[in-house]
């Protein structure tokens, strides 16, 4: 019988540990160690090893002993993390819509020498992007774009005067610029020889969207002097609006002439003196029932109208303080507040009869003169009138 309840095939649990403690103390610093090896190693090579292709760009992969680049598109990275063999590499190239400012100087067809601001905004082709790397390199815009449009762009503004580039051609410059570039790019090929040959476009390559030319510098002096000839451009356009606006007041003011001589020639038909008269003789009577501050001078014609009416001629009337003429005229003051309502538009039936005032002194028949002056009928009454305008009526010569 067996001294112990254990196999001669394990030994105790005291004995393994024993067994595991000397393993560890005997090895475990050089275990340690390449734990730090390699933790350096993994550190230093991270950024060669895991690559991070951002939103919007494409990566080419270079492979240093497997034939350079690989200009397959369809092993292109696409965006995300990717992990490389520490000696490859990958290039990044932006496949969004991209813009760059560059100034050009330049002559006009003058001679003038200015400075343009070009834009241009541009984008590539994604599958031409292995063909782009390999053929020029990441730094295709300092290589292939700016130059060739700065050239073109010299090359089409040689073609106006510095006032045209200035203010009128500007968009006429752009669309030229950019029909040249496009013409350009599609005679530029890119071409290789040998198991994996090419040829490719540029226009293929890169996609042209617009050319701006966002800003013109000529020198001061010439400014000034575009923008004086501007400023008599348009002040002889004012000028010139000025004179048809004359010629249309004259047009004007000739048709109005007309339309008033023909109103005065088709008025002067239906009017006789009689008819007149009688206006008078309304005016008169609309005159003498008003209550406002009036003079009224009965004339000594045949008509016997009052002087403002169209009466016969009078000497002329006494200073305003005199009341009546003893040996002169018939003429008299008094007041009356002027009519209410026009007189031409009073019609006679209409009229109401004047107030009754009381009578006073007539005018007499001057003894010196030995002749009849000129009658006062103030203060007036309605029979009075009516037996005045009737006799004025019945002394009218008869055709």
């Amino acid at each position: 019988m067996k001294a112990y309840l254990w196999s001669d095939t394990m030994p105790p649990p005291a004995t393994r540990r024993a067994r595991w403690r000397r393993f560890a103390e005997r090895h475990l610093p050089s275990v340690v160690i390449y734990l730090m090896v390699a933790t350096l190693a993994a550190v230093a090579l991270y950024p060669h090893v895991a690559v991070t292709v951002p939103s919007g760009h494409v990566g080419v992969l270079w492979k240093r002993f497997a034939g350079g680049t690989v200009l397959d598109p369809r092993r292109l990275r696409d965006e995300g993390l990717h992990l490389i063999w520490p000696w490859d590499r990958l290039f990044l190239y932006d496949l969004r819509l991209q813009s760059f400012t560059e100034s050009y100087n330049a002559i006009s067809s003058d001679g003038v020498s200015l400075t343009a601001s070009v834009v241009v905004r541009f984008r590539l082709q994604r599958d031409a992007v292995p063909v782009l790397h390999q053929a020029i390199g990441p730094n295709y815009e300092g290589v292939l774009v700016q130059p060739g449009i700065g050239s073109l762009t010299r090359e089409v503004i040689a073609q106006y005067t510095a006032e045209q580039v200035y203010s009128t051609a500007r968009q006429e410059i752009q669309e030229k610029i950019h029909s040249l570039v496009e013409d350009r790019l599609s005679e530029k090929m890119m071409e290789r020889e040998g198991e994996e040959s090419y040829r490719v476009s540029m226009r293929d390559t890169v996609i042209l969207y617009d050319i701006l030319v966002t800003g013109i510098e000529l020198p001061p002096a010439i400014v000034a002097a575009i923008n004086r000839k501007i400023e008599q451009y348009y002040i002889a356009e004012e000028y010139k609006f000025r004179v048809e606006r004359e010629k249309r007041e004259s047009e004007r003011k000739s048709i109005e002439a007309e339309g008033i001589r023909d109103f005065q020639q088709i008025v002067s038909q239906g009017i006789s003196e009689s008819y007149l008269r009688w206006r008078g003789v309304e005016a008169t009577l609309q005159l003498s029932q008003s209550t406002n501050s009036k003079v009224v001078v009965i004339g000594s014609g045949r008509d016997g109208l009052p002087v403002i009416l169209g009466g016969a001629n009078l000497p002329a009337p006494p200073p305003a303080g005199s009341m009546r003429s003893g040996s002169g005229g018939g003429k008299e003051r008094t007041t009356a507040p002027s009519p209410s309502v026009p007189l031409e538009k009073a019609p006679a039936p209409g009229l109401a009869a004047p107030a009754e005032k009381i009578p006073s002194a007539r005018s007499s028949t001057s003894s010196a003169a030995g002749h009849e002056g000129p009658r006062s009928f103030w203060p007036l009454n309605l029979s009075d009138f009516e037996t005045y305008v009737s006799r004025t009526l019945e002394s009218e010569p008869k055709d």
